[in-house]
């Protein structure tokens, strides 16, 4: 008899909604973002809460919601307040709820902040990947360094519990001492998440177009290794706490959304573009914004596609969304959810990275060692198509 996943049917505790727009797009993008008028956002906040109403009820409140893009906090003040005040009709939420908003510096204001506390947001993300104005406009970015303070302040003055800022380093021209003085700037600012992201080169983009021509200067993968190395460092001694490979935080900081991630729990999702995981199924919503449009229009909620993730594929997802944590994958939790133990799933993987010490165990989790999580994705690897599970 085959062995079933176990969390297959439970419900959905967390809801991401993609708002598409963005001032400009950045050089190194591929996300689904539209520039358009501020009709079009008024055409696409209806859209996303009619859509809302065709999504089936919930059958437990929402422990997170979050909102990203884009840029959400493009639209202005009365739309933010129409779209999240459709949220709250619509859905329930638990008392402790993590509702977090992604935005750039450039477009947030205060009377923003004020109508996004006033519908329980309790979390911002700040995407503002460098401190030197010369590397933001050299990667399309919309702000300059004052904006990312005035921004992060103005948050906290307005009693954000939570903020986060996004760094990236590997950009072109970027070098060491940049990354020093953007991490020394964060630390300034009254956050408790930092997330740091290396630079991917993404196809179609500006960014992978002018390194085709060989126009990037970029650090290449010692340098990179070693601006990873800073930033964990510094992080760290500062007292954040390092619990998933990109990703720090104070303690209590964590992203609670994003961990639904990286635990491989279900989560819904609404939007252009948006993707969600619920009862052993992985769906897109369409990603054409006229499309999009016409399907909520229609009466018809805009998926796209709907693909039925074997269980096979589910125990891996777990393993490698599980190592990327510092907790780990947690053995006692795997065998819950698919009957059977890691090692029996995985026949010889985790005894062979034992050996080579890429994996240790602490109490009844297996987790990759602080040293190697530069080169996790080759740890990865190794549990690819491994599973043997009947």
């Amino acid at each position: 008899m085959d062995v079933e996943d176990r969390e297959e049917h439970r419900a959905p505790e967390s809801l991401y909604v993609h708002i598409p727009f963005c001032k400009s797009r950045c050089f190194y993008c591929d996300f689904t973002t539209f520039v358009k008028s501020p009709a079009a956002m008024e055409a696409y906040v209806d859209a996303l809460v009619a859509e809302w109403d065709m999504m089936e009820p919930l059958e437990a409140p929402l422990a997170t919601a979050y909102f990203g893009g884009g840029t959400p906090t493009l639209l202005s003040a009365s739309l933010l307040d129409r779209l999240l005040g459709a949220m709250r009709e619509r859905f329930a939420f638990r008392r402790d709820a993590e509702i977090t908003f992604e935005s750039n510096p450039d477009s947030i204001t205060r009377e923003k902040l004020r109508v996004l506390r006033h519908h329980g947001v309790n979390r911002i993300s700040f995407g503002a990947q460098a401190f030197q104005d010369h590397l933001l406009q050299a990667i399309g970015r919309a702000h300059l360094r004052d904006a990312i303070e005035q921004a992060v302040w103005a948050a906290r003055d307005l009693g954000f519990a939570h903020v986060n800022v996004d760094l990236m380093f590997g950009l072109p021209d970027q070098t060491l001492r940049d990354v020093e003085e953007s991490v020394a700037a964060v630390l300034r600012l009254p956050v408790d998440h930092v997330s740091a992201y290396w630079l991917k080169i993404e196809p179609g983009t500006p960014f992978a177009k002018w390194h085709d021509m060989g126009l990037l200067n970029l650090p290449g993968e010692d340098a990179e290794a070693d601006m990873y190395q800073l930033v964990r460092d510094a992080l760290i001694e500062a007292g954040f706490v390092h619990y998933e490979i990109s990703n720090f935080a104070r303690p209590g900081g964590e992203a609670r959304h994003n961990l639904t991630y990286w635990r491989n729990e279900p989560y819904l999702a609404s939007g252009i573009g948006a993707h969600g995981y619920a009862r052993g199924e992985r769906y897109a919503m369409e990603r054409r914004f006229a499309a999009y449009l016409t399907a909520v229009r229609e009466g018809r909620r805009p998926v796209s596609e709907r693909r039925w993730i074997p269980v096979e594929e589910r125990a891996e997802d777990q393993v490698i969304l599980g190592l990327r944590l510092a907790e780990g994958v947690d053995g006692h939790r795997f065998a819950e959810r698919f009957g059977r133990p890691i090692e029996a799933v995985f026949p010889g993987v985790a005894e062979r990275l034992l050996a080579e010490g890429l994996l240790e165990r602490r109490g009844t989790a297996y987790r990759i060692p602080d040293a190697y999580w530069p080169v996790a994705n080759a740890i990865f690897e190794r549990w690819m198509g491994a599973a043997d599970i009947h």
